[in-house]
């Protein structure tokens, strides 16, 4: 039902024939117009664009770029009728060539801010939403990544893994009591929340920015680092802030991605370093303040 919902809507604004929505998103154009592939889950196409030409480091941390550099965009709809939606990490040099490039191509920036707080060098976060082709969107948005030194090229191949896992990681999971992501040194779980979030009148699914996002990477020191952001309602906020304050976890931003969202949401950005079993246990108790499937 909430699949033909949302063709209905698409129908009705947009006009968009029904053969046009039944389509989808040619993937192999979006890939030519960026110069790399993402992955395509759930009828949306994730592209990453890493900030691998950053050194960031944080009271002596160094991050990786999967911990909290990755710049994306995610495709829904069809060829003739996308909606791209994602999240850039940009130098504050660079904010204002990559705004000015998305406001003249149409796009429409919902939020700029920091995720985290006595990084160096300082970063901002750059929200963003369009709705149009999708060719002419990923080009549109490469042209604005141009003016930046966002790394285009088509990306290496990741290195081989080693066998097994690191003795963190199992930690970590165990801790969360659930199976993350290892990939380029970085744990990642992805949580969806129990209630739909809906924008525009159109259901979004959790790689549309709106899933409990958590990352984890070893520390210098022999621990782990962890960021992230928690998806909250309103009423979550504050006894989410009390559980992290109690597991000594550093709130380090609080603030909204986009603009039209229902319900209404709040995405609070956190810091710590730790041993894996500490950590993990004081994230899985705040995750226990929020709606979560």
């Amino acid at each position: 039902m909430a699949m033909l919902k949302r063709l209905l809507i698409l129908f009705l604004v947009w006009g968009v024939p029904a053969a046009a929505i039944a389509q989808g998103l040619d993937t192999a154009k979006i890939d030519k117009a960026f110069g790399r592939s993402g992955q395509k889950t759930d009828g949306v196409y994730k592209v990453g664009f890493p900030r691998t030409d950053l050194h960031v480091v944080i009271r002596g941390v160094p991050l990786k770029p999967g911990l909290a550099l990755g710049s994306w965009a995610a495709f829904s709809g069809s060829d003739a009728r996308a909606t791209v939606m994602g999240d850039l990490v940009l130098l504050q040099d660079e904010v204002n060539p990559v705004m000015q490039k998305l406001r003249g191509a149409g796009f429409e920036i919902t939020a700029l801010h920091n995720h985290l707080l006595n990084e160096t060098p300082r970063l901002m976060y750059m929200h963003y939403m369009a709705h149009g082709s999708a060719v002419q969107l990923a080009a549109a948005l490469r042209a604005a990544l141009a003016v930046s030194r966002t790394p285009l090229g088509k990306p290496a191949a990741a290195p081989t893994a080693a066998s097994g896992r690191p003795a963190w990681v199992n930690s970590v999971e165990e801790g969360m009591a659930r199976k993350g992501n290892f990939a380029g040194g970085v744990l990642s779980f992805g949580i969806p929340r129990a209630d739909a979030i809906s924008m525009d009148g159109t259901t979004l699914s959790p790689l549309q920015g709106v899933a409990e996002s958590i990352n984890f990477q070893e520390a210098s020191n022999g621990g782990v680092a962890s960021t992230g952001d928690f998806v909250l309602t309103a009423a979550e906020v504050n006894p989410v802030i009390s559980v992290l304050e109690e597991h000594h976890i550093t709130v380090t931003a609080l603030h909204t991605h986009m603009l039209t969202e229902e319900p209404r949401l709040f995405f609070m950005h956190f810091w710590v370093v730790g041993t894996a079993k500490s950590v993990a246990g004081g994230i899985s108790a705040a995750l226990q303040k929020i709606s979560t499937k």
